[in-house]
Order: structure tokens, then C-alpha cells, then sequence
């Protein structure tokens, strides 16, 4: 009986391919396959592809590049579909006795395409000995952008879609000293007016494609332009308690 191949997840950052992670760079030269998702069914259109052929060239990896489709769409009766075929892909490989590397942007725990990716493997092939291997985040790369802390001392903070969560901003800003928003690109007007009547548009800063060539960085939301909305971040430092350890109280 052949034995199953070892699966790894691996992230290969946010945008910089010098980001990547010594380790990411070896499997990905050593592995028998590299599974890596699309947008577009047939179109080779990958950005964790473009990272991690930054760092290590394509003519460097050896084994099967296996694209797989992952649409951008929240229709249950697309998604889950085309997260099964692309598990059954990778377990046909993996029951053929060989290693499979799944590359995604980011790190595989923060909101990855590789969640998808393990459930349905944990149900179709549970027996599967996974390694996931963590890549530099979005959600650090974008404060080394702005320049301001995530948080020090006793300070907070929180991760929250901006497509799913600014109607919770008032509460969480009472608790959190900052708050990264993820996929903000297409809310930067419904930011804009939330912020605004609050007197908190000075704590926003926005910034598009972290540590990559083409990164941009704005201080004032109002001035993001409308080409600009692409993998899209928004920093909100309130900072409430910010020099408490200096200070022994809230500064």
C-alpha cells in the first residue's frame, strides 16, 4: 500500500517576496507539488504565485505546479464546490504517495484560503499528516507601513473585515487601543462616514498591496484614490492606553 504524502500549507507573505521565510523557500524547491490557487479558472492569476516566484524562481521548483480555482465570490453554490474539487486534486497526489505544498498569501492561519482548504481535507482524508509552515502577515506588515505600533504594554488589539464589521466600530473602539481592517478598499467612503462625525479620522490610516513595490500609504482616508482599492487595509490607533507601563496610567 503506497503511503500518503505529507501536506504542507505555506505562507509566503504579504507582498515583498524577500519576506518569505527561508523554510517556505526550501519546500518549495524540495516539494513533489506545489498547489497554488487562482481567481480565475485557467488563468494562472495568483499573487501567493507572483510572491513566491519572486524568491524563488519557477525554472527552481522541480515538482508539478497545480493551479487551483478559488472564486472570488460569497455564493455558497460556487465556493464550496470549487473547494472540493481542489481538496479532491490534492488528495489524488497526496494518495499517490507524494508531498503537496499549498502556498498562500499571508500566513495559512489569518484569514487563508488554506481554512477552506483544511476542512475539507480533515473530512475526505483526516489521516493526512499536515505541516503548516507561518509567513509574515498583512496584519504586521501594515504597521511597519504607517510607522505606528499595533500595541505595546497593556494595550489591545482587534482583526475585523471592514465588509462585514464597521457597524461594530463605536463598541470596539471603547475597547480596543487599535484596530486593523481588513478588505477595506471598497469601505473607504462608509469609513469616511462613521470617522468623521466622531472626530476619528485622524486615527485612520490606509494602505494598499504592504510591502510590496506598489505599496501606498494615506493618512487622511478622504485623499485615497478610487484606482487605489486593491488589497487594502485600513489602521485605526486610538491608543488609549498608551504609556501606561511608563506612566502607571493611561497617558
Amino acid at each position: 500500500m503506497t503511503k500518503i504524502g505529507k501536506l504542507y500549507a505555506i505562507g509566503v507573505g504579504p507582498g515583498a517576496s524577500d519576506l518569505m521565510t527561508l523554510r517556505a523557500a526550501r519546500l518549495l524547491r524540495e516539494t513533489d507539488v506545489v498547489a497554488v490557487p487562482e481567481k480565475t479558472l485557467g488563468k494562472q492569476d495568483s499573487f501567493a504565485w507572483a510572491i513566491a516566484t519572486g524568491a524563488v524562481a519557477a525554472k527552481e521548483i522541480q515538482g508539478e505546479t497545480l493551479f487551483l480555482h478559488f472564486p472570488m465570490s460569497r455564493d455558497v453554490s460556487i465556493t464550496v464546490p470549487a473547494w472540493q474539487r481542489a481538496a479532491a486534486a490534492i488528495i489524488e497526489r497526496l494518495q499517490q504517495g507524494l508531498d503537496v505544498a499549498f502556498i498562500t498569501e499571508g500566513d495559512p492561519s489569518v484569514f487563508s484560503t488554506w481554512a477552506y482548504l483544511q476542512e475539507e481535507l480533515a473530512e475526505s482524508l483526516p489521516q493526512v499528516e499536515v505541516e503548516i509552515v507561518p509567513g509574515v502577515s498583512s496584519i504586521t506588515a501594515v504597521p511597519a507601513a504607517t510607522g505606528v505600533p499595533l500595541a505595546d504594554g497593556e494595550e489591545r488589539f482587534c482583526v475585523v473585515p471592514a465588509t462585514y464589521g464597521i457597524e461594530m466600530l463605536p463598541r470596539l473602539m471603547e475597547e480596543f487601543d487599535t484596530i486593523i481592517l481588513i478588505k477595506a478598499g471598497r469601505m473607504v467612503e462608509p469609513l469616511i462616514e462613521l470617522l468623521e462625525p466622531m472626530d476619528m479620522l485622524h486615527c485612520a490610516r490606509y494602505v494598499s498591496y504592504a510591502s510590496g513595490d506598489n505599496q501606498e500609504v494615506y493618512e487622511d482616508l478622504r485623499q485615497v484614490p478610487q484606482e487605489h482599492r486593491y488589497f487594502a487595509m485600513v489602521q485605526l490607533s486610538i491608543r488609549g492606553r498608551k504609556g501606561r507601563l511608563r506612566h502607571g496610567k493611561a497617558a
